[in-house]
Parts: C-alpha cells; sequence; structure tokens
C-alpha cells in the first residue's frame, strides 16, 4: 500500500493537503493518509465495479425474484457506505504495519533469486493462501454462535445484486479479507502485484453476486462462481469457497449449482411467467441456455 501512499502523496496531500512542517514518514500522518486511501479508494472501487456489473453483466430477471426485498439495492448500497469505514479501521492497521516495513513486500524483482518467476509463482500461492484461509473463516462465521451476530446480515441479500458484494458487517468484511493482508507477513511479494492482486480480490467479490452464471463447461467442477455463490446465499450450508471449489469438496459442503440443474432462480421466475402466460415455451428454453 505504500506505492499508492507515494503517489497520494506526491500528486495530492503533500502539494494540497497538509502543512509542510507534517513530515510524509510521520506515524500519525501516515495513519491518516490510509484511512483516506482506505475510504475513498473503497468507495470508488465498489460504485464503479458494481455499478458496470449491475448495468452490463447483471441479470435482470432476477430482481423478479419472489425473494428479492423491496429497494434492495438502496439496501445493499446503505449497508456497504455505513460499513466500509468501520472495515477500514483494522484494514488500516495492516497497511500501516506493510508501510512501516514489517511485511516482506519488496520493490525490485531482480533482488530476488526467482525473479519474474517468483512474481508469477506468488499470484498462483497467494490465491491458494487466501483461498484456503477464507473457506475456513467463512465456514467459522457460519456457526450458530457467531451467525447471527456477524454473517447474518449478509445473508439479508437472499438474490444478491452486485451491489451486495460488499454489504457486510464491518467485521466479517474484515475477517473475510484478512488472509490477503496476512500472506504479505509471511510470503515474500512484490508491491505491485500485490495491488494488482488486491484490485483483483475486489472485482472478483463482485462477480460472484453478478447473477451470470455462466461458466466454460471444463471450469464448471473448478469455479466458485456466482452461480455456485448464488447458491450459499439461497441454502446457507453451501459453497463457502471463495475461488475454486476445492475446499468446499474437502470440507463436505460442496453442491452443484441448481442452476447447472436447470432449477435456480432464473428457471424458476421463468417457470411463474409461463404460468401465468406471459412466456412462450421457447422462451424458458433459452432462458435456461443462458444460465
Amino acid at each position: 500500500m505504500d506505492v499508492v501512499l507515494d503517489y497520494a502523496d506526491h500528486y495530492i496531500l503533500t502539494p494540497y493537503v497538509y502543512p509542510s512542517t507534517w513530515p510524509e514518514n510521520d506515524p500519525w500522518r501516515q495513519i491518516a493518509s490510509l484511512l483516506l486511501i482506505a475510504n475513498i479508494g473503497g468507495y470508488i472501487l465498489y460504485f464503479i465495479s458494481a455499478t458496470f456489473s449491475y448495468f452490463f453483466i447483471f441479470d435482470h430477471r432476477l430482481m423478479k425474484h419472489p425473494q428479492i426485498l423491496d429497494n434492495q439495492i438502496r439496501k445493499e448500497i446503505m449497508c456497504t457506505v455505513i460499513s466500509v469505514p468501520f472495515m477500514s479501521i483494522p484494514t488500516v492497521t495492516m497497511f500501516f504495519l506493510e508501510v512501516r516495513g514489517y511485511s516482506k513486500l519488496y520493490d525490485n524483482v531482480g533482488d530476488t533469486r526467482l525473479g519474474y518467476a517468483g512474481v508469477v509463482l506468488s499470484m498462483f500461492t497467494f490465491i491458494a493462501f487466501t483461498d484456503m484461509c477464507i473457506y475456513w473463516i467463512h465456514r467459522f462465521l457460519h456457526h450458530k454462535l457467531v451467525y447471527k451476530h456477524l454473517h447474518k446480515l449478509h445473508h439479508k441479500w437472499k438474490v444478491p445484486t452486485p451491489f451486495a458484494s460488499h454489504a457486510f458487517h464491518p467485521l466479517d468484511g474484515f475477517l473475510q479479507s484478512l488472509p490477503y493482508h496476512v500472506y504479505p507477513f509471511l510470503f515474500p511479494l512484490h508491491k505491485v502485484t500485490y495491488l494488482g492482486l488486491f484490485l483483483f480480490v475486489n472485482v472478483w467479490t463482485v462477480s460472484i453476486h453478478d447473477g451470470d452464471f455462466r461458466v466454460p463447461e471444463t471450469l464448471k467442477p473448478i469455479v466458485n462462481g456466482s452461480a455456485h455463490h448464488m447458491d450459499h446465499h439461497l441454502f446457507y450450508n453451501y459453497n463457502y469457497g471463495q475461488f475454486f471449489t476445492l475446499w468446499d469438496r474437502i470440507g463436505g459442503s460442496f453442491k452443484y449449482p441448481s442452476s447447472f440443474d436447470g432449477c435456480g432462480p432464473i428457471d424458476l421466475i421463468l417457470s411463474k411467467e409461463k404460468e401465468n402466460g406471459r412466456l412462450k415455451p421457447e422462451h424458458i428454453k433459452n432462458g435456461k441456455k443462458r444460465d
């Protein structure tokens, strides 16, 4: 995160925001700056990615589902807007430790033993490590003693839209992001690679709430996509994974997505509309094919 902080200091904070007598390496200034970056950047990333997904990817037929709440999108957005500042406090604690040099983040690829091969390898190990950790954290959040206090809020959105992607209780949201912050304290990671991965996982979080259930046939057994996560919202105790289905299979919580079997939420909507005489049979077929 010090890459972003350096740019913010150079182009905005030092010339326009802070007094010249306040040095850039002052810890309190760094904390204040990181809070600004985490909140403003978090909102920008959320609204851009969720809005794009909603208008260009999200299947709007889902808005007719009987479990969609009144004014659900507004409620999802308000939940996120309220949660982000609270989520940013523990998040900035981790960012601050990175900036102060306590992590294994590095600047120069040439200084490492594996060079660019290590950068590529770290991308795979980052995804594998965080996928494993998030599975068990997510499953912990479903424990009966924890669920009602933290994770229940996110399951308010039984049929989520992309705007539900960050609509969590603040502590729930931070806990599920914790592996992303822990990784660079355990393993070497290039700073720019880390920033790119951090952006990727936020966009991925939106994508598994985007209601677009299409997955290449060869990836269906492997990738935990929107269809898998939709069933998690609907049935609670299945498909806890973030990126892959591996840990759900190991942990006995894997459920083949109902949408792949032709009995998902879109199929329910289409069948109800057919019963009401608003669709012809060929529309049902097209709808199922899309899923």
